[in-house]
């Protein structure tokens, strides 16, 4: 799933080549993707690309009177064009393709899908804070205002895993599975540690991992089209879908727990001193 430094990277991306373009074709190929009616997909066309912009894990594309607002959910991605596909787009349940974008200089985009199960989801809104996901969004991490002291009254308020808290789009936004996962390594925390039994000094040592590492992948995902994101993303990663590999801190052996749609990992020795967590959702730490 595309995390916030991904996603960033789309913004920049689209940023510089979209704003100023009009908009010259808007074809929804998948239905179930498109999440409003109102305003209409045609009140789209021929206007005019004022700002790229990122709420969370939303993309935000304004103009004058509309906002085009796509979620990549888990297995969502934007295929860019120089010049766009002349063959015409037809729905089918076989087809990855979910929208497509034209603009004037020819270029455009495609939103697509892998897999069978569909959760890309697209607006069009005349305010971004009427998708209901945005709305609900906590602090982003990057900003300023995200400080430790944030921080500190967010886990304090919750007797819950902090893994979970880190991965709640409600709690801190733009952060996922992944992101997650090296934030703790880094912190040297485990993934059930239970947030509001921080203490300050673990508190602060939290704070710093999530911005170090949040910003070191923003800037590897700086400049970067997106056919390279995914693979830039991959690489960047200490733990998380290393399964296996040798931690690059201590040299110990990753280890993964996995549920019904994803997987942690962790390196023990770094997080959990030297336990292993059982592998089921309810995990404990094995004596």
């Amino acid at each position: 799933m595309p995390e916030m430094p991904e996603l960033q990277g789309l913004v920049n991306f689209l940023s510089e080549r979209i704003v100023g373009r009009r908009v010259t074709k808007v074809r929804v190929v998948s239905i179930a993707a498109l999440k409003t009616y109102d305003p209409p997909v045609e009140s789209l066309e021929q206007a005019t690309v004022l700002s790229v912009s990122r709420h969370g894990k939303f993309i935000d594309i304004a103009t004058p009177e509309v906002h085009l607002v796509f979620h990549l959910a888990k297995a969502g991605w934007l295929r860019w064009y120089e010049t766009l596909p002349t063959v015409p787009t037809k729905p089918s349940a076989r087809s990855p393709l979910a929208l497509r974008i034209g603009f004037d200089d020819e270029s455009g985009f495609d939103l697509t899908e892998a897999g069978t199960k569909k959760s890309l989801a697209v607006s069009l809104v005349r305010s971004p804070s009427d998708v209901p996901g945005i709305s609900t969004l906590g602090p982003d991490p990057l900003d300023p205002s995200f400080t430790r002291e944030v921080l500190a009254e967010i886990v304090s308020a919750r007797r819950t895993q902090i893994k979970g808290v880190l991965r709640d789009q409600t709690i801190i936004a733009g952060i996922g599975n992944a992101y997650s996962d090296e934030i703790l390594h880094a912190a040297r925390m485990s993934p059930y540690a239970l947030a509001s039994s921080l203490e300050n000094v673990e508190i602060g040592i939290l704070h710093n991992a999530i911005i170090e590492t949040l910003t070191d992948a923003s800037a590897a995902a700086a400049g970067r089209p997106p056919a390279d994101l995914k693979d830039a993303k991959r690489r960047g990663m200490r733990v998380h879908g290393r399964r296996g590999e040798i931690c690059p801190v201590c040299g110990d052996t990753v280890r993964s727990v996995f549920f019904a749609d994803r997987s942690l990992e962790y390196c023990p020795t770094c997080q959990t001193g030297g336990k292993l967590l059982a592998d089921r959702r309810l995990s404990r730490i094995l004596k």
